[in-house]
């Protein structure tokens, strides 16, 4: 494509000619090449300007810039306001405007945003309409898998993953998009045909992230700006700085008086099924739902579902037993050992997450209620008080093990766990390995017992050292199960 073509709508300076053909763009002075455009982006912590002689030395010769650079005369610089933001614009141009004819339902919240997407995906390929999934879990569609890195991923993945998803047959794509993402012009020139709120408390407040709450609430509500409609979570007490300025349809989900709401909720639970059931309100259409997801947070998020079809004008009661199917890698989810006990993995890894997820778990009937857990390692010690506290009074047991513990020695992280275990009047167990505590975790359980494997989630990698080493929990259940089945 021609840099001029790639530059259609952008205000920019230049005494170059712009007539020259881009093979690729990139931001990575490492990717670059002969016949890329190299984006000098400037972030919290690098200034890609200070790369740009590096990517000229790998052949390129065409950069986008914020300010001029001395590099030699045969260099092409386009100098732009805010390289992020044309990032956005460029790459959108470059890959042709993907979302124009891809359906695109964006998903913000602080919470439930991983398990809304996962379930409209669930309905919209019920019902028809292949769809593509981006965001914490990465980026898939069918069973293609696309590595991503961030959430919400840099325009130019999330503009080339439209691409991809669209030429090979999706026609609706659902995204987690964060308040990061918004506030860093990465989902810039998408076109959202629906956006979701879910709920919003207190996150990613700090240094290089946002200065308060009311920053962060404010980035949120950006999405319900440029959705051409918004499907809105009217029990949150946030729900009306979200809307403040949409001027879209607004469809209402609630556990009261809404568009789409629920009663009846119920707790379910068998052999191979932990989760809920209720009767759903759909305008004046009501049919009965049943969620493979526990907790009444699930009811939110399914409900946030139901509204994303409804907005869309789709019935979704003609595709509701996909819901019942439906799972979230690593987001409470439910992994069938045998019929005595069940076993729970879920990303909880803060004191909030952890004490909602317990407080689910413990609505169901049980015997014990065992928590298997660690922290990060060199990070904040306050998270360590929060989880230590919360399942030394709300566990039988904590087994204190590793996650992602880099330079620290584990023993250290579960001390100092245990140490707020004990505190809280519980009792724990510390194993660094988690291969070796999931497995002996399994072996101590009992009829009537629940097991949360904690904090990993759909990671498949523990950081040790430095290096990201391969490591999945479902690898030692299936040891565990096959290692009971030769008894």
């Amino acid at each position: 494509m021609l840099l001029s073509d790639i530059l259609n709508g952008i205000e920019f300076e230049t005494d170059s000619d712009i007539q020259v053909n881009i093979d690729d763009i990139v931001y990575d002075s490492r990717k670059a090449t002969e016949g890329t455009l190299f984006v000098c982006l400037c972030g919290a912590r690098f200034d890609g300007h200070e790369y740009a002689l590096s990517a000229y030395e790998k052949g390129c010769r065409c950069f986008m810039v914020e300010r001029l650079l001395d590099l030699p005369s045969d260099a092409i610089q386009v100098k732009v306001a805010n390289s992020r933001a044309v990032l956005a614009v460029s790459s959108a141009n470059f890959f042709g405007h993907p979302t124009k004819e891809l359906k695109v339902i964006g998903i913000t919240g602080t919470k439930g945003k991983t398990s809304t997407a996962h379930l409209v995906k669930a309905l919209l390929d019920k019902a028809g309409i292949k769809c593509g999934i981006i965001g914490t879990v990465g980026a898939y569609y069918d069973d293609i898998e696309i590595p991503t890195v961030n959430t919400t991923p840099e325009s130019y993945e999330l503009q080339k993953i439209f691409r991809i998803m669209l030429d090979n047959g999706c026609k609706a794509c659902v995204i987690e998009v964060s308040s990061i993402g918004l506030m860093a012009h990465r989902v810039d020139c998408v076109d959202f045909e629906v956006g979701v709120f879910t709920n919003l408390s207190p996150d990613h407040i700090g240094p290089n992230e946002h200065p308060d709450f009311e920053d962060y609430m404010y980035w949120k509500s950006v999405l319900f700006e440029i959705a051409k409609c918004a499907v809105i979570n009217i029990d949150d007490p946030a729900y009306e700085a979200m809307i403040k300025n949409c001027k879209s349809p607004i469809t209402t989900y609630s556990l009261e008086k809404a568009d789409v709401t629920a009663k009846n909720v119920q707790l379910l639970k068998n052999n191979q099924f932990i989760g809920i059931s209720f009767d759903c309100v759909d305008n004046e259409n009501e049919f009965y739902t049943e969620v493979a997801l526990p907790g009444l947070f699930n009811v939110y998020n399914a409900l946030a579902a139901i509204a994303v079809l409804s907005a869309l004008n789709i019935n979704a009661s003609d595709y509701i037993d996909a819901l019942k199917e439906i799972r979230v890698r690593g987001r409470a989810e439910c992994v069938y050992v045998c019929d005595d006990f069940d076993v729970i993995i879920d990303y909880a890894h803060n004191g909030i997450s952890m004490k909602s997820m317990l407080d689910t778990l413990k609505s169901y009937p049980h015997n014990r209620i065992i928590a298997l857990y660690g922290a990060v390692g060199g990070r904040t010690q306050l998270r360590r008080k929060e989880l230590g506290l919360i399942t030394g009074k709300e566990c039988d047991l904590s087994i204190l093990t590793s996650d992602d513990p880099d330079f620290e020695d584990p023993w250290n992280i579960i001390n100092e766990i245990g140490k707020y275990v004990k505190e809280a009047g519980g009792e724990y167990i510390g194993i660094p390995d988690r291969g070796e505590a999931v497995e002996y975790a399994l072996g101590l359980l009992e009829k009537g017992d629940i097991l949360l494997l904690a904090g990993k989630g759909h990671e498949q990698y523990m950081k040790i050292n430095g290096e990201y080493v391969p490591f999945s929990e479902r690898e030692h259940i299936e040891i565990f199960k096959r290692r009971r089945a030769c008894k």
